[in-house]
């Protein structure tokens, strides 16, 4: 029996809500713990604030001060109970942002049956399942993104700038957006037109509208958290990205090189040059690849969004919900899909290669075992050049 919408949401709950009962079953029994650090970093900084202080008194807190607003229920009693509210909501937004992905795939003509399919994609991903019930934040951010989408292909103009400049505030990274969604606008320029002409046309109603709109909610949100948080706002919800030294659970082929950085002597003798990867990152996910939003917009989207992560310093499984979540709309029109080969070897090297680098990583902090030369940089290296490969598929796609 084929599923129905209601289905396949009852059956994405249900597979969460085991998650989430087996985790509290892990936590209680086993010394590797189900909820991930993150989660206790959030609930920590969720107890400042409901005792009138900064959530910025939390060691790591990097983020914008409403996640730990949002997560105020986790510090009530009983704890047993509240505790894994953050948990629940989390992946209630998952939940939402696969019921807005069938809705929108139903804008572009998907019969709802052809929704539902691959709409499964994010529903019923174990991945997604597990980061979100983990404790992992990222679930929330993936409603705001399908829901901007959805917004843009309704043209409901200032509400797409809303939640474009909400959603920047929240994570940064949504800003590569912003190029590909002006870009897909539509204008009205002969290709004859001077350069200046073109210009002057670009520049219509629904273009300022949206950027204005974005740009406000964007400065009102962080003059709100400024004055109220001051420069530790600043610090660490965004100045912090800029020198962060994360070395542990990085995918990224920097990952040996800011494990050395994190020791002062190192710092001190050696050169930055980690501080450039944002060049290749924003140049692919901001600059070039907004020019394909004309042709696909949603695949573009899912270019850049995978370009991104690609190409950030720091890689963690929980990059891979920023572009897994557009996937669903990538997917039925790509290469992958038409030549199922080509796609389930692109699907087999980017889990290989990704497992070896974790089974290299449970060596070195678990078993100390040094697995750092040539293991764990091979094993980056070698995610991060199929990753390029899966890349440039994807661009081609969207071109054809």
């Amino acid at each position: 029996m084929a599923l129905t919408v209601g289905s396949l949401l009852a059956l994405s709950t249900v597979l969460r809500v085991a998650f989430l009962l087996y985790g509290l079953y892990q936590d209680a029994t086993s010394p590797f713990k189900y909820t991930d650090i993150d989660y206790l970093v959030f609930t920590d900084a969720a107890r400042y604030v409901a005792n009138s202080a900064s959530p910025y008194e939390r060691a790591t807190y990097r983020y914008t001060p409403l996640l730990s607003w949002l997560l105020l229920p986790t510090t009530w009693a009983p704890q047993a109970v509240w505790f894994s509210f953050g948990k629940i909501l989390f992946a209630a937004g998952d939940i939402l942002a696969g019921y807005l992905i069938i809705q929108v795939l139903q804008i572009y003509g998907f019969s709802t049956s052809r929704a539902i399919k691959y709409s499964s994609l994010w529903l019923l991903n174990p991945m997604v399942a597990t980061i979100s019930t983990r404790g992992s934040s990222e679930g929330l951010l993936g409603v705001i993104v399908i829901a901007l989408l959805w917004a843009v292909e309704k043209r409901y103009v200032v509400l797409s700038g809303a939640l474009l400049g909400f959603a920047v505030h929240f994570k940064i990274y949504p800003f590569i957006y912003a190029p590909s969604i002006l870009l897909w606008m539509p204008w009205d320029a002969p290709s004859s037109a001077s350069l200046t002409a073109k210009l002057r046309a670009f520049v219509t109603r629904d273009r300022m509208v949206f950027t204005l709109t974005a740009f406000t909610i964007f400065m009102s949100l962080n003059n709100l958290m400024y004055a109220i948080y001051g420069h530790p706002f600043l610090q660490h919800t965004y100045l912090h990205h800029l020198t962060r030294l994360d070395h542990r659970h990085n995918f990224s082929p920097y990952n040996i090189l800011l494990y050395l950085k994190s020791a002062p002597s190192y710092t001190q003798s050696h050169g930055s040059i980690e501080r450039l990867a944002f060049l290749p990152q924003l140049l692919l996910s901001a600059v070039l690849l907004p020019f394909f939003a004309r042709r696909n917009l949603p695949s573009t989207m899912f270019a850049q969004t995978f370009a991104f992560v690609t190409f950030n310093k720091v890689v963690t499984s929980q990059y891979f919900m920023w572009y897994l979540v557009l996937l669903p709309f990538y997917l039925p029109h790509s290469s992958l899909m038409r030549q199922p080969a080509k796609g389930v070897t692109a699907l087999l090297m980017w889990v290989a290669t990704q497992a070896t680098w974790l089974a290299l990583a449970y060596q070195l902090e678990f078993e100390g075992k040094s697995t750092f030369w040539p293991g764990l940089w091979a094993a980056a290296s070698s995610f991060f050049l199929v990753n390029c490969l899966i890349l440039g598929t994807v661009t081609n796609d969207i071109q054809d």
